[in-house]
């Protein structure tokens, strides 16, 4: 009997060191926050050379949200067109990575109100004077970026002529082996490259295909609304306004 008493003993005690009987439960730390990107889109999502740091606007916003949640952000570099994917299989909880609020992303994904209003440019060769407008495009090869709003234009103004590339590094490469007449892309990327990579090409006509970019998330999950009220706080504190300042050189104007 005493022998069985004992052994009841021993084995509460060893449950309550594995359990922690009578201990303080020690708090649980900030969950991760699993967050996809794609680094050839400067200035939002890019790498300095020789970095493995991943640099930009999106990336500031989206730790400055991480801490709003309590999270901690863990960014994810991956191919533009696997980005939604792999947030549909839950491998990423969210997408921050200059993508464009449209009607067909919001039918399987989830994504937040609008962190940045943009629109598409046209890019061509400083000697190409032929090329003024979007509309000059028909029979035209064009480069544009797999997956982006930017191609669906280039289709519906070139057709069959649209030369679909991994990274926007592969965009200008081939404009610049003229490989392709012109180039599709948001204006803002479209301008840091120009400036820091490639001043042989040059920005024409006037912005089009106005665009707003939005954070994807998991389609009806909890997650939307929660990022929705941390941009809505970063913007009242002034917080955006200072990140933006730093990536664009001014502050947004107000709404």
């Amino acid at each position: 009997m005493k022998k069985y008493v004992l052994f009841l003993f021993s084995l509460l005690t060893l449950l309550c060191i594995v359990t922690g009987c009578g201990g303080e439960k020690k708090a649980d730390g900030p969950k991760v926050l699993k967050v996809g990107t794609e680094v050839t889109f400067p200035p939002f999502e890019f790498r300095e050379k020789g970095s493995k740091e991943i640099s930009g606007f999106d990336m500031d916003l989206i730790r400055a949200v991480g801490k709003k949640l309590d999270m901690q952000v863990e960014i994810l570099d991956m191919d533009f067109e696997a980005l939604i994917p792999a947030v549909k299989r839950g491998n990423l909880n969210l997408v921050i990575a200059g993508m464009t609020i449209t009607p067909d992303r919001q039918k399987i994904v989830d994504m937040s109100e609008p962190y940045y209003e943009s629109g598409l440019s046209l890019v061509v060769r400083k000697e190409n004077t032929s090329l003024q407008k979007p509309e000059d495009l028909k029979g035209r090869a064009v480069a544009v970026q797999l997956g982006t709003t930017g191609e669906e234009k280039a289709k519906q103004l070139a057709g069959d002529k649209v030369r679909s590339f991994k990274t926007n590094e592969e965009v200008f490469q081939a404009l610049k082996e003229k490989a392709v007449d012109a180039i599709i892309l948001d204006k803002p990327v479209a301008q840091y490259y120009i400036n820091k990579h490639h001043p042989d090409a040059v920005i024409v006509g006037d912005t089009f295909a106005k665009e707003s970019y939005g954070i994807v998330t998991r389609r009806h999950g909890e997650l939307t609304p929660k990022i929705n009220k941390a941009l809505a706080e970063l913007k009242q504190s002034g917080e955006y306004d200072k990140i933006y300042e730093k990536w664009f050189g001014k502050e947004p104007a107000k709404k």
